[in-house]
């Protein structure tokens, strides 16, 4: 049916002043008096709901009944007249009533917990919050895209279904086409009656595969969904996320930490010249100066610090931490806190981790004991980058998979590019829900999603 969108009316709202519009949206609140009743529509377009004027001498008695009931989709014809209270109403003449919404419709009140509406994920949607969160997460996905087409980078399709793992945690979703009560004698025999042969799973990363199109591409990014069976419940780790992953040849790892800043300030800036009414919101609802937060970062040069450094820093600062320091140890949420939020007191990069608590694919510098590797932590939320110059030694390579007890012959054609070939390449990996929780101060990453997959929930 033709209509216009509510976010059209506003933007635009010269273009339709005093006009006859139709309007299409699902009812938010509803008052009524002997005379007047008075509607916020909203149809998704926009945060602002448009105000509906309904004089009951003008609109058929039943039409309006049926409309005054949270949640009832509607469709209005109306004049779009000036309002010194909202900017701009419709005096209506017509509504149609779309589809009915009875009593126990779960989103009666203005304001629900947010745990409250992970209970209803299929209706959350419908609020404010959600509507909030998903218009950011769109404008941030495509400020990504945005990015990288405009710096001259591939963007790849890399496989979900995959034999490998990338990360080495063996922290996998399997797939099969078995069924769940077959009985083999060995394993192998059982792979090789499923669907290809042999073991697959879902990716947890699409690094692996974007290496291999960079030799032959020069810079690459992989945008999609991936899945790690990580039994961590926390407000952070969900096991179904998005992520992007560029790949870089002829980079080395002070290249790559020159992109990841840039392309995390291009992004954030993209979202707080589009995403201004969402911003406000969240400013009010979920972190209080994250405008001033947001606008902080774009205006300061991160900070870097190497591994053994940030180590003797939190050894010297006189903190009681829950979780010892050592060299050697990964950092900690509360370390990651303390480096950002108290010592430096901006985004960090901290670099040159010791190899023994990194990925296989990273290069080991010259020391033998620590990696090129860095993580950028953000204040209030931690490591939000994962980056590394891969190690473009082919006999390194190996030595480090061996030292893992990893098969080499499960990474042929991975290792291939270290054969033919090889050049430094550098790369990172950024959760697109760590990224959007920072910039809309969502707590809890379940509310980042549509749909959150997390331990225990499908």
């Amino acid at each position: 049916m033709k209509h216009i969108d509510v976010k059209e009316l506003f933007f635009n709202s010269e273009n339709y002043k005093n006009k006859s519009v139709t309007v299409c949206g699902w009812v938010r609140t509803w008052r009524d008096s002997k005379a007047i009743s008075f509607i916020e529509l909203n149809d998704g377009t926009c945060l602002r709901n448009v105000q509906l004027i309904i004089e009951k001498d003008k609109v058929e008695e039943n039409s309006v009944k049926l409309a005054l009931a949270v949640g009832t989709a509607l469709c209005v014809i109306g004049d779009f007249v000036p309002s010194e209270r909202n900017g701009y109403e419709i005096s209506v003449k017509e509504i149609t009533v779309l589809g009915e919404c009875p009593t126990d419709y779960p989103l009666q009140k203005k304001h629900h917990t947010l745990e409250f509406l992970r209970t209803i994920p299929h209706l959350r949607p419908r609020t404010r919050y959600f509507e909030a969160v998903f218009a950011v997460r769109n404008e941030l996905s495509y400020a990504i895209h945005k990015y990288f087409h405009e710096h001259g980078y591939k963007y790849m399709h890399t496989p979900i279904l995959t034999g490998s793992d990338c990360e080495g945690a063996g922290e996998m979703f399997r797939v099969t086409t078995q069924p769940w009560d077959a009985k083999y004698k060995t394993e192998q025999e059982y792979y090789d009656g499923d669907f290809f042969g042999t073991k697959a799973s879902l990716t947890v990363s699409g690094q692996l595969e974007g290496e291999i199109a960079a030799m032959g591409l020069g810079k690459i990014y992989t945008f999609g969904p991936t899945f790690r069976a990580e039994h961590s419940n926390t407000t952070r780790h969900a096991a179904e996320f998005w992520h992007i992953e560029p790949e870089v040849c002829f980079a080395d790892l002070h290249d790559i930490i020159e992109i990841a800043e840039d392309f995390i300030k291009s992004i954030i800036k993209d979202v707080i010249n589009n995403c201004s009414e969402e911003l406000a919101f969240f400013s009010e609802r979920a972190e209080k100066g994250l405008i001033d937060k947001l606008n902080s970062v774009i205006s300061s040069d991160f900070a870097k610090v190497t591994y053994t450094e940030a180590v003797e820093i939190l050894k010297k600062s006189g903190k009681e931490f829950k979780f010892p320091v050592e060299w050697g140890c990964d950092l900690q949420t509360e370390h990651e806190k303390y480096l950002t939020e108290e010592y430096f007191g901006k985004p960090l990069f901290v670099t040159d981790y010791p190899a023994d608590i990194k990925s296989f694919y990273m290069k080991l510098n010259p020391d033998g004991k620590t990696v090129a590797a860095t993580d950028l932590l953000m204040p209030g939320v931690g490591e939000i980058i994962g980056c590394s110059e891969r190690e473009a030694d082919l006999d390194k390579l190996k030595a480090a998979m061996q030292k893992r007890d990893m098969s080499l012959d499960a990474y042929t054609e991975y290792l291939d590019t270290r054969k033919f070939g090889s050049v430094p390449h550098s790369g990172f990996g950024l959760g697109l829900e760590r990224i959007l929780m920072y910039i809309t101060g969502v707590q809890n990453i379940r509310d980042t999603l549509l749909y959150p997959r997390t331990v225990g929930s499908l």
